[in-house]
């Protein structure tokens, strides 16, 4: 993970990694700010002052910064819990369907938020059934079926594999990769 050795040096490389999973997991009596600073000791982010403002105000949290979870909407609490993940800088983003609870205008703004750390060199790991989200987001597919992988890289290279699918959109791709198995999913990467 981000050049450290998981079995060798498992505390410091996991510190390099963020986990956002599809149900945030929240402190009840922790106020959102609260929230981030008790993150940013854990993993010592020594600028969290400065910080913790700026992914407020980007996560559309500022007027609940001081909002306890109950009082927050299921959207909120996964920004929130975003916000968390993203206030040490990760190295690696993984994210477990990001946009769950959000309303159309951040759905927009959290794939901004995405996008931008992808391009800042964060590897963002995404899991969706949203296939036009990783369309949209991602470079890399990884299509699983049953468990296994059934399809790995570029859109172009997947074609190249299996000519069959040329001309396909993502989700006819998708649907012929998994054939009718109810428990398919999808992951897709964005590269630095």
């Amino acid at each position: 993970m981000a050049g450290l050795d998981l079995q060798k040096n498992p505390v410091a490389a996991k510190a390099r990694l963020a986990f956002i999973p599809d149900e945030p997991q929240l402190f009840d009596y922790l106020t959102v700010t609260e929230h981030l600073r008790f993150v940013a000791r854990l993993y010592g982010v020594h600028d969290a002052a400065p910080r913790i403002p700026a992914l407020l105000e980007e996560l559309e949290l500022t007027a609940k910064k001081d909002a306890l979870p109950p009082e927050l909407s299921r959207g909120m609490k996964q920004k929130l819990a975003i916000a968390c993940g993203l206030l040490h800088r990760p190295a690696a983003l993984l994210l477990d369907e990001p946009l769950t609870g959000l309303d159309p205008v951040g759905i927009r703004r959290m794939k901004e938020t995405i996008a931008a750390r992808a391009r800042e060199g964060t590897a963002v790991i995404l899991s969706s059934h949203l296939l036009h989200l990783v369309e949209e987001l991602c470079t890399r597919l990884l299509v699983i079926r049953r468990g296994q992988m059934v399809a790995f890289g570029t859109i172009g290279e997947i074609v190249a594999a299996r000519p069959d699918l040329a001309g396909r959109s993502l989700e006819e791709m998708f649907m012929a990769l998994t054939g009718d198995d109810d428990t398919p999913g999808v992951a897709g990467t964005t590269a630095p």
